[in-house]
């Protein structure tokens, strides 16, 4: 492996801030190395409405990253997300002949391929073809159909679409600031990856990536998505709903939002006085804990409720008996993960990223669980084509071999 080739980044630009983490691979183990992060200015809802704001803050963010790891970043691997993603599940399949034979690897590829092949409006595009199962002649529920032997190979897949426009601009804001983007990945599927156990994907499990404009879902059982989607609600609408109820600047909501909000009036203990700022140049004013939690539970109940609307609607709401797990910076509101037992009746648990050597704690939280995600995604997507290609390189050899 190159000296280039041993360093992995990737870029999560989001509605609130963005992010570059830097890691390096070591014994097929990753390495964290930097993390540089900016303010977002620019974005709206996981779509670019200035691109040269965009452009700066990935380029404040890149500059941070490179200064604590110490190695500059060429490419990187950037998150796609907002109202913008579809998931939508598909099936296909392809007759193998006559008689039964050995399933090869290109049978594979054409059964996906035939399952993927959804008609699509002309602003769109494919993201990713996620694999549910397979289907060898009438046997179902295979993972794995190569080397098996059947007449007709059947794909159930997960297929993600995104707008075209959208994720082109994420990878023009890259390409101007410096960036070579090497793929894009579904934020949730990246944060899924950073933080979810194989347990939690087998049993069925719900991740909330709780962004600063919207709320990205993703659903896994049986090890593979099920599921993904978004809602138009995210930490941005608290923020502001705190600041019109208080009549304070957005800047100053998100301060106390931060250090004082609570989604639910049960969970709230003491009913402090907080001094905030009011608009323009009146004087300060007092208020007290108990109303920001009367403006935040109400967006925190609208949130929950088209989630759960949402897994109903997909017949989902049965099939996650794992429970919930809160990714992204707006699942850190105090009492959201209690508010949210209470109203799915299932467990719920913060994100936190794994998967990565020397990765401090300060890292490890939920807002950076997809930027890690992302890293992490990168590292297996290399390892899994060293794979094939190391296999394919076997059986050159073992051909000639046989011929000599």
């Amino acid at each position: 492996m190159g000296k280039k080739d041993r360093y992995l980044a990737g870029l999560d630009i989001g509605s609130t801030k963005t992010c570059v983490l830097i890691a390096e691979i070591d014994n097929e183990q990753v390495k964290f190395l930097g993390l540089g992060a900016a303010e977002s200015k620019g974005l709206r809802k996981g779509l670019i409405v200035n691109l040269d704001s965009t452009v700066s803050s990935i380029r404040r963010a890149v500059e941070e990253a490179e200064s604590v790891a110490g190695v500059p970043v060429e490419s990187a691997v950037i998150g796609v997300a907002g109202g913008h993603v579809r998931g939508v599940n598909s099936r296909g399949g392809v007759t193998l002949g006559n008689r039964a034979r050995d399933i090869e690897r290109e049978d594979v590829r054409r059964a996906v391929d035939a399952a993927r092949n959804i008609t699509l409006p002309e602003d769109r595009e494919v993201l990713h073809v996620l694999p549910h199962e397979f289907m060898v002649d009438a046997q179902e529920g295979i993972r794995d159909p190569l080397g098996m032997v059947g007449q007709r190979l059947e794909a159930n897949v997960h297929v993600v679409t995104t707008s075209s426009s959208a994720t082109q601009n994420l990878v023009t804001a890259a390409n101007k600031a410096g960036i070579l983007v090497s793929d894009t990945v579904l934020e949730p599927l990246a944060s899924a990856e950073a933080s979810l156990t194989q347990d939690e994907k087998e049993l069925g499990c719900c991740l909330l990536d709780i962004g600063g404009g919207t709320t990205e879902l993703i659903v896994y059982a049986g090890g593979v998505v099920l599921h993904t989607s978004a809602v138009p609600v995210g930490g941005d609408h608290f923020t502001n709903d705190l600041a019109v109820g208080l009549r304070t600047p957005i800047p100053e909501a998100e301060k106390i939002k931060r250090m004082h909000g609570c989604a639910a009036a049960a969970l709230l203990r003491d009913d402090a006085s907080i001094e905030i700022a009011s608009v323009g140049d009146r004087p300060p004013r007092t208020v007290f804990a108990h109303m920001l939690t009367e403006i935040l539970e109400p967006r925190a109940q609208e949130l929950l409720a088209l989630i759960r609307d949402d897994l109903q609607r997909e017949g989902l709401a049965g099939m996650i008996p794992a429970g919930f797990v809160l990714a992204g910076g707006g699942g850190r509101l105090r009492g959201l993960d209690e508010l949210a037992e209470r109203t799915f009746q299932h467990p719920v648990r913060m994100a936190e990223a794994r998967g990565m050597m020397e990765l401090p704690e300060a890292v490890a939280q939920p807002e950076y669980a997809t930027v890690a995600g992302l890293v992490l995604y990168a590292a297996r997507a290399r390892r899994t084509a060293q794979q094939r290609q190391g296999n394919f390189v076997t059986k050159l050899k073992a051909m000639f071999a046989g011929a000599s």
